[in-house]
């Protein structure tokens, strides 16, 4: 029997300013004790840069990748989405779409990222005059409830940069310089942490990006592709309908918590799961 996915309204998902940030992050603290399960998405201005120079193997480069565009870039958007163990959602508005101040005049971005977004309808006017200052943000989550614990299990797709942005937010700093202090810093920030795009190695049908796999599901999109908000909401229902379809309502944490695409993580059959494409995450 497949998982209802309830129809639904752009009312589903809050956008958050720095004015009232700190009364959403209210809410998510109370709503998070019965909705433990953390969609996460972000939205960022692109790839701009690639390393050069000796590296140690092919991960190397891509953790590479990823530290010099994240240590370069600002973040956009990030979307969170709860759900309880049975995937369902608050009533209510309950994804969180979180607008961090960032500038067109000043700030570094890839064109063509941009573009995407403002096609999506990202208002960067807005952003520049209401935005959020990460420092904020970093200080109301870190006392939230959702890091820093084994209670909160968080859902990705193609989660590398979604995680190493929220790192850099949390930390106020740059990306480690190697990728094992990277995991060291990941995990223990989000020790109970899933990636839909790393659970799809054991489905061999289920291929491409968010969009791909939810149409593969029958799962239905609410809000405007590439916001973080309606992709946070779509990448948790996509992670519960796989887990009904395809896991018989079990996931094995000793073989899928913690394994990101993008990071050196053992697959299900015993390779490394690479950083793959990221273009697969739309």
């Amino acid at each position: 029997m497949k998982m209802p996915v309830a129809s639904a309204s752009t009312s589903e998902i809050v956008d958050i300013w720095d004015h009232n940030m700190e009364t959403e992050f209210a809410r998510l603290r109370e709503l998070v004790v019965d909705y433990p399960f953390v969609a996460m998405d972000t939205e960022y201005p692109g790839i701009v840069a690639r390393p050069y120079g000796e590296f140690k193997h092919s991960q190397d480069f891509q953790y590479q990748t990823i530290k010099m565009n994240i240590d370069l870039l600002k973040i956009i958007q990030i979307g969170i989405t709860l759900f309880n163990d049975q995937g369902q959602t608050p009533p209510g508005a309950h994804s969180f779409q979180f607008n961090f101040r960032f500038c067109l005049k000043g700030d570094m971005f890839a064109k063509e990222s941009i573009d995407m977004l403002v096609t999506a309808g990202i208002q960067f006017d807005e952003h520049e005059k209401r935005g959020i200052e990460p420092i904020h943000f970093a200080e109301l989550l870190i006392s939230s409830g959702l890091v820093l614990t084994n209670d909160v299990r968080w859902i990705t797709f193609h989660g590398s940069y979604d995680f190493a942005y929220l790192l850099k937010v949390l930390t106020c700093t740059k990306l480690p310089d190697e990728e094992n202090t990277f995991m060291s810093d990941y995990r223990m920030f989000f020790p109970m942490a899933y990636d839909v795009k790393y659970l799809m190695k054991s489905v061999k049908h289920l291929k491409g990006g968010l969009a791909d796999v939810a149409t593969q599901l029958e799962v239905s999109r609410v809000g405007p592709q590439h916001q973080a908000g309606s992709d946070s909401l779509l990448t948790g229902r996509c992670f519960f309908r796989l887990k009904e379809n395809y896991f018989d309502q079990y996931i094995d944490d000793n073989k899928y918590c913690g394994c990101i695409i993008g990071f050196s993580n053992p697959t299900p059959n015993g390779s490394t799961a690479q950083a793959g494409n990221a273009d697969d995450k739309p």
